[in-house]
């Protein structure tokens, strides 16, 4: 179990607590500042994401299918279904010669309510590229063809794609394959188990990559970033974070989230890395956890901390939507000697 990280009142009366753990990472990748468990082992979850696109730009698949950095960042992203992201998916695939009867991520209704209404209004059920995760499993697809694999077996772990994947984490993390738990993630590709100040390296690459030794993966880890950057709506969109914190930091940060409470972040200006997880997987911690890890090591201003208070500070409202009570992060990080 972690350390209290966040707490949910009802008036003034704390109701619910979750308990979590933080690990932030210098350029180096040593630990400057932490809380918990910063060597808890951690599935990635969607955090992944940028990593596993850096095979498809490291190739040359995205090159050659003339992929641009929105194609890119809906690859990185866990986007909300809404007509924008179904779109950039949709000449994604037809760019590469498939639909998406491809995808093997499953389908699921689109996170964006009215995205969601406007699709039953047509009389339509969702479909795979209505999927959070159909990006990704598009640009996976482009990169088995590139590579001359298999295009139905693309999510197995032992096929090329996953397997570069598998490779490419290992060399970022700088863990050996065996340091790492595999599992199956709800898209139903591998999901990858590491140490949470691991997961926090990967992050602070992608925020500064200079000490990645290979120069093209040196600078596909900068295409995928700069690409996010770039595109933060692709990342996610309407009133998700991961969007909102790029756009309220640009060319400052990268941000992505991943299922079960898990959140990673890299300061670009700063080369540090971040990755938290809540205990419980509630995401509606991992939100205020993640701007007050951000206000503790100095990142934000008052007025960047005012763009980013509905995450910070999260009210609880009740059916009629009225203020009952609040989300307040309450934690304080512990800073390694002479790192602050």
């Amino acid at each position: 179990m972690g350390e209290r990280l966040v707490v949910v009142k009802r008036g003034n009366r704390i109701e619910s607590e979750h308990t979590g753990h933080i690990a932030v990472v210098d350029a180096s990748g040593q630990l400057i500042a932490s809380l918990g468990d910063p060597r808890r082992l951690t599935f990635a979850r969607s955090t992944l994401k940028p990593l596993q696109a850096i095979p498809l730009v490291h190739s040359g698949a995205a090159e050659r299918f003339l992929m641009s950095a929105k194609d890119i960042a809906i690859c990185c992203g866990s986007h909300n279904g809404e007509e924008r992201h179904v779109e950039a998916v949709h000449s994604l695939l037809s760019r590469i010669g498939l639909d998406e009867h491809r995808l093997c991520c499953g389908a699921h209704a689109p996170y964006d309510g009215a995205s969601y209404e406007a699709l039953l209004a047509q009389g339509k059920k969702p479909t795979a590229v209505h999927n959070n995760c159909s990006g990704k499993h598009a640009g996976m697809l482009a990169l088995a063809l590139h590579l001359h694999s298999d295009i139905a077996r693309y999510g197995e772990l032992e096929h090329p794609v996953q397997q570069r994947v598998f490779h490419t984490l290992c060399e970022l993390a700088e863990l050996a394959p065996e340091e790492i738990e595999i599992g199956t993630d709800g898209c139903d590709l591998p999901t990858f188990g590491l140490p949470l100040y691991k997961l926090a390296r990967v992050f602070q690459l992608f925020a500064n990559p200079n000490s990645i030794e290979s120069y093209s993966l040196k600078l596909a880890v900068r295409q995928i970033a700069a690409a996010m950057m770039e595109q933060p709506e692709m990342v996610g969109g309407l009133d998700v974070l991961c969007t909102d914190l790029i756009n309220a930091l640009p060319q400052r940060i990268i941000a992505k989230g991943g299922a079960e409470g898990v959140y990673c972040m890299g300061l670009v200006d700063k080369g540090i890395g971040i990755a938290l997880k809540i205990d419980d997987g509630n995401y509606r911690a991992a939100y205020p956890a993640a701007i007050e890890t951000l206000a503790q090591l100095g990142f934000l201003n008052q007025s960047e901390k005012q763009l980013l208070q509905a995450y910070h500070y999260p009210p609880v409202r009740n059916r009629n939507r009225h203020i009952v009570g609040g989300i307040e992060p309450v934690f304080s990080l512990h800073f390694e000697k002479g790192a602050k």
